[in-house]
């Protein structure tokens, strides 16, 4: 067992909720963002812009066309991959020998792909670790075995774990749409709690092919817990705090979250109210790509989806356009309500004693 252990130390291969729960999912959520996020943001510009360069085809066939938005989206699956291997400290030849294994998995893992690439990117790349350096032969050995294994696997488990994956994501979208009050707070403060938790919202929200409805109300949770923290801890950190947490990400606070979780209140309570105006009131939903859903307002991520989302309704007839009524809703429970909401219980927390100065202080 102590020479087992040994080998797999040697190979830094770590089997721990972190290093798989936490750190490959976060990556993946980078290559999601990198691929299928920043290929739809580019169409989007493309087309409401009317700029040439992203509207027109790069390459066209009898079967299908590309714009440069479509190829970046087209890559999700070996970006994702390819993040994953990095997050696991691979070696060169698993690293790109993962690409073609992200590409396989998410094609056969149909709308729950990237569930099913964050699980066989780690298997796929962990057999690749064990094996590589092994032989005087790894230029051959380590792709083939990383390969075979990936893709092995993925023949195997990537449809039924994506079909899985988008029945839970299309029970959750179902319930909202059945009681939206209810899974508008529920689905709001989990995915707003997610995201400022050291593990990724928004690939959790790209498993489930979290959109509609829910989507709306995981991006107002996500909002509240961003905007929230960034408004509430102005005092101790300033406009610096203000942006790093407004537009960056409220994971910031997790240390100071651990030091007194009674801080963590504020922002959750404002996406418990957040979530079901969203879905009650303005019916916000997330009709642009499911990642979105789990990126408040980083770097407008979420904002920018709702957008993409509303332009692709408008384009396939299901909606008239862009109402002033859309706009209202959107600023409100994006940006408005969660920082009146978040600094109106910080205070109350404040004067209760509960937050003290210094404890929303960055490091």
């Amino acid at each position: 067992m102590s020479n087992v252990k040994s080998f797999l130390k040697k190979k830094d291969i770590q089997i721990s909720a972190k290093r798989y729960g936490i750190d490959a999912l976060g990556a993946m959520a980078q290559g999601l963002f990198c691929t299928l996020l920043i290929g739809t943001i580019l169409n989007t510009l493309g087309t409401q812009f009317h700029i040439g360069f992203l509207t027109e085809p790069v390459f066209a066939s009898e079967t299908a066309s590309y714009t440069i938005g479509g190829f970046a989206s087209a890559m999700v699956g070996p970006a994702m991959a390819a993040a994953i291997g990095y997050a696991l400290a691979a070696p060169p030849l698993v690293l790109f020998s993962l690409i073609p294994v992200g590409f396989a998995t998410n094609m056969l893992g149909g709308a729950g792909g990237p569930l099913a690439v964050l699980i066989v990117a780690i298997i796929a790349a962990e057999f690749g670790k064990l094996v590589s350096k092994e032989t005087r032969i790894d230029l051959l050995v380590t792709p083939i075995v990383t390969i075979l294994v990936g893709v092995g696997v993925a023949s195997v488990i990537a449809a039924p774990i994506g079909a899985a994956a988008a029945s839970v994501g299309k029970l959750i979208m179902w319930a909202t749409e059945l009681q939206p009050f209810l899974m508008g707070i529920l689905v709001s403060v989990i995915v707003g709690m997610a995201l400022t938790l050291p593990i990724s919202s928004a690939a959790i929200c790209a498993a489930l092919s979290l959109t509609g409805l829910a989507g709306g109300a995981a991006v107002a949770g996500c909002c509240a817990q961003m905007v929230g923290f960034a408004v509430m801890s102005f005092k101790e950190n300033g406009v610096g705090g203000l942006v790093s947490q407004g537009i960056g990400t409220s994971m910031l606070q997790v240390p100071n979250i651990v030091r007194n979780p009674k801080i963590w209140i504020a922002p959750t309570l404002a996406s418990a109210i957040t979530g079901p105006i969203a879905t009650c009131i303005f019916k916000m939903t997330m009709d642009g790509a499911a990642v979105s859903s789990g990126m408040g307002t980083c770097g407008f991520v979420g904002q920018i989806g709702v957008y993409t989302g509303w332009v692709a309704d408008i384009a396939n007839g299901t909606k008239a356009a862009i109402t002033a009524f859309d706009w209202i809703g959107l600023i409100l429970i994006c940006f408005v309500l969660p920082a009146i909401l978040s600094t109106v219980f910080c205070e109350i927390e404040r004067k209760m004693g509960w937050i003290k100065e210094g404890d929303l202080t960055l490091e």
